[in-house]
């Protein structure tokens, strides 16, 4: 028995990091899985290594039609949608609060804010009718404290905490539990991508987050994943509106600074090709 048998999850941002990782965690407990993501090859290469339980669609988390249409697809293919995962994400704007270029702001906030409404908004679509269903979204240590991103990633992370509080506070009448995980520093290829200056360069990441964690040690998308599957399971029937901190301590000790002083254009290609979380 698995903790997710035959229950149907959507990911967004699945073909990578974290969101890959959650994919893989569904299948091996026993449910089925729609990754949703931009990166289209990658996602139908991803589902056809994870078999018949895996189906994948191109999804631009900032339209609302592919949302729509990812969710449609699960129901479509699977029969019905148990499980919404709102992953994607970019790391976007950088730089100081007196010159921080609005329209990269916008484009942050697409992603990592508005994209979860939307998901929350099309998951509770399906849900509601089923009078069951459960919600995880990706928030952030960022989300949680100050010093640990970019205005705007902060931002929109506090209100992803914010937002599933809100909406689980609606949707139990529906015994649909929304949720939120927020992960501190993982290796992911945008993690990579900001330390080492390559996406493919997951070693020198975890060296670095290993040497800045309190517990010695780097969170890979593995430790996330295990707790967005727990979340989803009905060994969490009883949370809903809870953000789960994943951060092996680094919130009992925080980190001034590091984002918003950087030179690199971090929106770069991490943000135009939907790599995940």
């Amino acid at each position: 028995m698995g903790r997710l048998d035959d229950k149907v999850v959507l990911i967004t941002g699945a073909a990578s990091g974290i969101g890959e990782g959650t994919a893989r965690q569904v299948i091996e407990q026993g449910g089925k899985v729609v990754i949703a993501d931009l990166q289209a090859d990658k996602g139908v290469a991803l589902a056809s290594e994870l078999g018949s339980h895996a189906t994948a669609i191109k999804c631009d988390v900032t339209l609302e039609e592919d949302i729509a249409a990812a969710v449609d697809h699960a129901v479509a293919h699977f029969g019905r949608l148990d499980g919404m995962v709102n992953n994607a994400g970019i790391v976007g704007a950088v730089g100081k609060v007196a010159e921080t270029d609005v329209a990269a702001f916008d484009f942050t906030m697409n992603i990592l804010a508005r994209a979860v409404f939307l998901g929350m908004k099309h998951a509770a679509r399906v849900m509601q009718p089923q009078k069951s269903g459960s919600i995880v979204s990706l928030s952030s240590t960022a989300g949680v404290i100050g010093g640990l991103g970019p205005h705007a990633y902060t931002m929109a992370k506090h209100g992803v905490v914010g937002l599933t509080k809100s909406v689980a506070s609606e949707l139990a009448a529906d015994r649909i539990r929304v949720n939120a995980v927020a992960p501190g520093n993982t290796v992911s290829a945008m993690t990579s991508a900001v330390i080492a200056g390559d996406p493919e360069a997951t070693e020198a990441a975890a060296e670095s987050i290993a040497s800045g964690s309190l517990l010695g040690i780097a969170g890979m998308p593995i430790d996330i994943a295990l707790a967005i599957t727990y979340l989803l399971s009905e060994e969490a029937r009883y949370i809903s509106g809870h953000t789960l901190v994943v951060d092996g301590g680094q919130t009992t000790n925080g980190m001034a600074g590091g984002f918003n002083t950087a030179e690199p254009d971090l929106i770069r290609e991490n943000g135009q090709t939907g790599m995940a979380d």
